[in-house]
């Protein structure tokens, strides 16, 4: 795949060193591949290059960015079958997951491609006192973006094209357990024929991600992760006077309501829970469910989440995969027996398989309340908290009950008072009527509060990293 690969090491070396990387197949718990960390020197040379690159790509016309942009929407679907391989490989992703994940890329490609070059026409102003004004959204220059590893394709793609279509170049740390996938990305793009280094992987690690955000050359800076990731990068950023666009975790409250359809809810909270393993930030997590439908959803929820099958992602009888390491799966217990510890009931799975890999259970947690991980955190695994509430004022006062505020959902059979709801009251950045969904392209993606700031996708992440510049002639 690259030169940057060593050879496939044996079970008993260790996951990680100093200057390699080694990734892990959560199925299996056994090693993958071997990757060689880049050295300081390294780094720098790699934000010079693509600091070169885009000095030529801030040139090409709009409408040769986007044909570009096409063409790697066209390389992205050629590699398909071989991306969702290693992604399944690296973290566990289910093979029908992974095929959604990568055609969504795809289709952000084509709807940047068609609407990019609208959204970054200059706009003429005719000036108060006389005169006239032109407002050009010119790109900055290098844009640094840290990735997550539960979407490996999408995290990229997400910040990538837009920036592309920008005129930016683009560098990449991804998470280390996908370091294959991160690189298979760069071939993509790279085939795609862009100028040669306008997006590069960074194998590096925290620390000299510190320097990759403090170097002159990089001018804004993408997270997608954790609050305490979050905080840290937005600190250095901010010290660097580096703007910043900051996606993070959330435990989404999906709402249902006295009127809600309940077939339809638990259909839907299902497949909003378990979906990408459970390993999702706008997941939904807390379902908050008033006193008149409380119980026939609690019989009916329980039920279907017990059905739910994990095993090996590659198996289409399967319908939730591993975690994606250890330690994520040793977190999410800890929270689960924590949340049981002050009061939480086990109302399906919650405990921990025997054997190979790194599998949890559907969980469903009952006695759900303030003071438990399970109220208060984020679980980012397959584990549902189930909240009553008096009435349906007092389940939108559970949901915004939250220091994050990123999605949310709203189960109603009345479905303009539940559009109201969600527009006047439901304190998130995004919220679904009657269903559970990730992105779209044509609609922003961002949260508040701890959940971050910045938009994605509907052409917002488009201007996020542009100078907003005003040009003005007094002359009438």
């Amino acid at each position: 795949m690259s030169t940057d690969i060593l050879d496939k090491p044996n079970a008993t070396q260790k996951a990680t060193s100093k200057d390699t990387i080694q990734t892990i197949n959560p199925s299996t718990g056994k090693p993958l591949d071997r990757y060689k960390m880049m050295t300081d020197q390294e780094a720098s040379d790699a934000v010079q290059a693509t600091h070169n690159a885009f000095l030529e790509w801030k040139t090409f016309p709009l409408e040769k960015r986007a044909a570009f942009i096409q063409k790697i929407g066209k390389s992205l679907a050629k590699h398909k079958e071989q991306l969702v391989k290693l992604m399944t490989e690296e973290m566990g992703k289910l093979i029908s997951q992974g095929e959604q994940e990568v055609d969504l890329c795809v289709g952000i490609c084509e709807y940047t491609a068609q609407n990019g070059p609208k959204a970054l026409q200059d706009e003429k102003r005719t000036l108060p006192q006389g005169g006239k004004g032109v407002i050009t959204y010119s790109p900055l220059g290098v844009i640094y973006g840290i990735q997550p590893w539960n979407f490996p394709t999408y995290q990229v793609m997400r910040y990538t094209i837009a920036n592309l279509m920008a005129g930016n170049g683009v560098l990449l740390k991804h998470a280390e357990n996908v370091t294959g996938s991160a690189l298979l990305i760069e071939k993509i793009i790279s085939e795609a024929g862009l100028p040669e280094n306008i997006f590069t992987v960074l194998r590096i690690s925290h620390n000299q991600s510190d320097a990759i955000i403090e170097n002159d050359l990089v001018r804004g800076v993408t997270l997608t992760g954790s609050g305490a990731a979050g905080k840290v990068v937005g600190e250095k950023a901010g010290k660097a006077l580096k703007k910043t666009v900051l996606e993070l975790g959330s435990n989404d409250a999906y709402l249902v309501l006295d009127d809600a359809d309940v077939d339809t809810a638990v259909e839907w909270s299902i497949k909003g829970r378990i979906y990408n393993n459970g390993e999702t930030c706008v997941a939904a997590k807390r379902f908050v469910v008033t006193e008149k439908v409380y119980d026939e959803f609690k019989q009916k929820f329980v039920a279907g989440m017990e059905k739910i099958k994990f095993g090996d992602p590659t198996d289409d009888t399967v319908d939730i995969g591993p975690m994606a390491r250890k330690d994520l799966r040793e977190k999410l217990h800890d929270q689960v027996q924590e949340s049981i510890a002050n009061g939480a009931e086990v109302l399906c799975g919650g405990n921990l398989p025997k054997g190979e890999g790194y599998f949890y259970p559907a969980t469903v947690l009952g006695n759900v309340k303030p003071g438990q991980p399970a109220y208060d955190d984020e679980l980012f695994g397959p584990v549902a908290s189930l909240i009553k509430a008096k009435d349906n004022e007092d389940a939108m006062r559970i949901a915004n009950d939250s220091r994050f505020g990123l999605g949310g959902g709203i189960f109603s059979k009345d479905e303009k008072a539940a559009f109201e709801l969600a527009k006047n009251h439901f304190d998130t950045g995004m919220v679904f009527i009657n269903s559970f969904g990730l992105a779209q392209p044509n609609m922003p993606f961002g949260g508040v509060k701890a959940s971050g700031y910045g938009r994605e996708h509907g052409g917002f992440g488009i201007k996020e990293f542009v100078n907003e510049k005003a040009i003005m002639s007094l002359d009438s």
